[in-house]
Order: structure tokens, then sequence, then C-alpha cells
């Protein structure tokens, strides 16, 4: 008689006990998003506010350092044309320095058209340091949480561990209890991972392109420069 048909025929088959994964590990879906928070621990909860910073950061820079808008295509050869057409009113001037940050900095130099050269240059590296402030704001912030979250996911990784450890008693190990503890280990360290990944990712790509948009500014700048040193060219601007 094999064995398959020694336990049918028994009254008391063998039960196999076997922990219910889905318990410890939820599918992942929109409505078991809670039981994967619960199932990560509390650590996760320090991820999940890293990840809306991030979200937010990201969102607000690429609104913010769309090229269109910090510098509008056609703003330069508008106050070449002006500058050559006749004086430009200090009201103009003014309007051109909330336009964008392109015209904070042609600005700035329209303000000192009739200063030398050194000092009207000495303007505009001024407007143009604060403008590639403006440009990096928060791109600190993402850094930071680029930095931070393999670390906090790394924190949870070892609150997993620990809760791992503990579940050893004299009696022998709790299987949910290994098995949360886990749980707790893996989520966070992917979730960590999860965050940082992208941050790093835009926060390179946002340095990159705020030194390609200051470098243009640059250019533009010294192309108005060059047309208020020309004779004549700085007594057209009052």
């Amino acid at each position: 008689m094999s064995k398959y048909q020694h336990w049918a025929s028994s009254p008391c088959p063998p039960k196999v006990e076997r922990i219910q994964s889905h318990a410890v590990f939820p599918k992942l879906g929109a409505g078991n998003l809670y039981s994967l928070i619960q199932a990560a621990g509390w650590p996760i909860w320090f991820l999940l506010a890293a990840s809306v910073v991030a979200v937010a950061v990201i969102v607000e820079r690429i609104l913010y350092l769309r090229r269109s808008r910090v510098l509008p295509p056609s703003l330069l050869v508008e106050v070449l044309s002006a500058v050559r057409a006749g004086p430009v009113s200090a009201e103009h001037i003014d309007q051109l320095a909330h336009h964008s940050p392109l015209g904070s900095v042609l600005a700035a130099a329209l303000r000192h058209a009739a200063a030398p050269r050194e000092r009207l240059m000495q303007a505009v590296e001024a407007a143009g340091r604060t403008v590639t402030l403006q440009l990096e704001r928060y791109l600190t912030t993402l850094g930071t949480v680029a930095t931070l979250a393999p670390l906090m996911g790394l924190f949870g990784t070892v609150i997993g561990m620990i809760e791992l450890f503990g579940a050893q008693d004299v009696a022998g190990a709790d299987p949910l209890r290994v098995a949360h503890g886990i749980s707790v280990a893996l989520y966070n360290t992917a979730f960590g991972l999860a965050v940082a990944m992208p941050a790093l990712m835009f926060h390179r790509h946002f340095h990159a392109l705020v030194d390609s948009l200051v470098l243009q500014l640059e250019q533009q700048a010294l192309k108005l420069v060059n047309v208020l040193g020309e004779p004549g060219g700085a007594h057209e601007v009052s």
C-alpha cells in the first residue's frame, strides 16, 4: 500500500500547516494599500512623507523650469528693438523685470545702461545670481530626499530584523511574527529605493537643465550689454 493510499484510508490524515502569505504580504492594489502599509510597519510613514515631498517638488520644478517660461523666445528681440527705437521708460523696465527670469536680467542691464561697462556687467551678474537661486529653489530638498530615502528604508529594514529576532522565544518562533518582521524589512527596503531612484534622477536632470538655462541667460544678457555699449546706445535708455 502506498503512502497516499495509507493517508486516504487513515481516519486522521496528517495536517500540513501553512502560513497564509497574503495575510502578511498583501497583493498590490488600490484596495489593499492600507494593508500594505500595515504590513510594512510604522517606519513606512517616514518614506510616504518623503515621497509626497519629492512628488510635490518634481511637479513644481517641471512647471517652473519650462524653457518658454524662463527664456521667452522673442523677448530679447523685442527689448533690442525697443532700445534702438528710442528711450525705454522706467515703467516698461519694471514690467520687463516681472515678465520672466530673462526679463529680470535684461531689466537690470537697462537700469544701468548709462553706467560704465564694468558696472553694467556687475549689475547683470548680480541679477543673474538672483535668478539662478530662483531656478535652483527646492533642488536641495529633492537631493536631501534622494539621499535620505535609502537610509530610511534601511532603518525600516533594521526594525524588521529586530521584530524578526524578537519572535524567537523558548517555545520556538511564531511563524506569523517572523513573516511580519520579514515583510517590514523587505517593504521598507523596496520603498526606500523606489523613492530614492526617481528623486535622484530628477535632481540631476534639474541641475543640468538649470545650468543650460543659466548659460543661455548669460548669452542673451551679453547681447544686450553689447548693444548698450555701442555709441549712443546708452543714451537711448531713460
